[in-house]
């Protein structure tokens, strides 16, 4: 059998991240994932290339964007001929790719590739009401005249009201937010330490904008040049100020606009390769794709907290690598929620989840909180869905590279209780 290959990313490209209905209102998902994919392929002089293959996806999507990605490609410099896919894992879709994309790589089947991911939650699939659209398939289907006017017979004004796509779980009809909730509740997770996290966020995110870490990761798109739902001047005095955002009513609510992500539109892409060809196309490598796990948890049944599938991921992943939770330089744990990432570092902490839950031997332990997020994360930056896991990636690798070094552990939770994970060295 032959030795898999290291996975090298050379680095990654995004545009600035937008709260939802401003700069980006009328912009769809192949123009963002396009800009992103041709800020890689103008930062690493990729131009009339044939790479191997390009991966990305978006969550909202539109029935037009069946072959999303390769649409984007056919505009965004490369070569017609380099071939290219999409992914949907929610949440995890950017990195999930950037998984397939390394696969390919160490296997051997491709020598380069970019993973992406976008998505706009202003330009939304609005659909026809679910009975409307049933008539008029009943009407598509009719043979003769008479039988298209009975189904069309059935049509109601009521019926004309659209199907507006929202971020609740099909199987709890719950939204996202107010699964979190729970998972803070169980958790007792107080909503001063969610504030914390999330002014920590801005903090560091407006930090590393003075000093220039953002400056050649971000391209400039539609009149933006950094991310837009960054608040350089923030207090805790002001966050505890801010009303209840999911739990109103039980006086056990503890999440607001602030300490959770906004509605983001965006679009990021990374590029990995293997070492030859990295040296072939005089690259510098920023670090190595080493590990990744997927996971999933009984949210339904078994009532486990929507958003916790990465806390089961890690120490599979952990064992596999021979690390612990401590054998990390920084930890990149997307932040859909200040809570979330809180109750994920606890449960990681907690002796009788690590027993009963994880089947350890013991709890993982506590990590470093100054080796956190130390760019800022999704509470300040924004998280478009699909566009998150390359950011974060990409990040994550020129951190390293910048520290000359070390190791970071990537954790993403997502929708449908899934989780998605890596860890990234040099």
């Amino acid at each position: 059998m032959t030795k898999a290959r290291k996975v090298a990313i050379i680095g990654g490209s995004r545009i600035p991240f937008a709260r939802n209905n401003t700069a980006y209102a009328t912009r769809s998902n192949q123009e963002m994932l396009t800009a992103a994919l041709k800020g890689v392929v103008d930062k690493y002089q990729l131009h009339g290339e044939r790479i191997g293959e390009v991966a990305a996806g978006a969550v909202l999507k539109h029935s037009r964007d069946f072959n999303l990605t390769r649409e984007s490609v056919l505009s965004s410099g490369l070569a017609p001929e380099t071939s290219a896919f999409d992914v949907q894992q929610a949440c995890g879709t950017g990195l999930e790719a950037a998984i397939n994309i390394g696969n390919k790589i160490a296997l051997g089947q491709i020598d380069s590739g970019i993973a992406g991911g976008v998505d706009t939650a202003s330009d939304a699939p609005i659909a026809l009401n679910e009975k409307l659209r049933k008539i008029l398939l009943e009407a598509n289907r009719a043979k003769t005249t008479g039988q298209r006017l009975k189904a069309i017979a059935k049509i109601r004004p009521s019926m004309l009201a659209p199907a507006i796509p929202t971020n609740g779980e099909p199987r709890t009809r719950l939204s996202m937010g107010q699964h979190c909730e729970l998972m803070a509740q169980e958790w007792n997770i107080p909503r001063e330490e969610q504030d914390q996290l999330a002014f920590e966020s801005h903090k560091k995110a407006s930090k590393a904008y003075d000093e220039g870490f953002f400056s050649d990761l971000i391209v400039p798109f539609a009149g933006l040049t950094r991310d837009n739902n960054l608040r350089t001047e923030m207090s805790l005095e002001k966050l505890a100020t801010l009303g209840l955002a999911f739990d109103k009513k039980s006086g056990k609510g503890t999440l607001t606009a602030a300490n959770s992500t906004p509605l983001t539109d965006g679009a990021s892409a990374v590029l990995l390769a293997s070492e030859d060809w990295a040296k072939e196309h005089g690259l510098k490598i920023q670090a190595y794709l080493t590990h990744a796990e997927t996971s999933a948890i009984d949210f339904v049944n078994k009532k486990e907290g929507l958003l916790m599938a990465p806390a089961y991921a890690v120490p599979r992943m952990l064992k596999r690598a021979g690390l612990t939770l401590q054998d990390f330089d920084f930890y990149e744990i997307h932040e859909a929620f200040a809570a979330q990432v809180l109750c994920t570092l606890k449960s990681w902490e907690d002796e009788k989840f690590c027993k009963e839950r994880l089947g350890l031997d013991k709890p993982l332990g506590s990590i470093d909180r100054a080796k956190l997020n130390v760019r800022g994360s999704s509470l300040a930056l924004g998280h478009p869905f699909g566009a998150t896991g390359g950011r974060i990636l990409a990040t994550a690798a020129k951190i390293l590279d910048e520290n000359g070094g070390g190791r970071c552990l990537i954790s993403i939770c997502a929708a449908g209780g899934l989780g998605v994970t890596a860890i990234v060295e040099k």
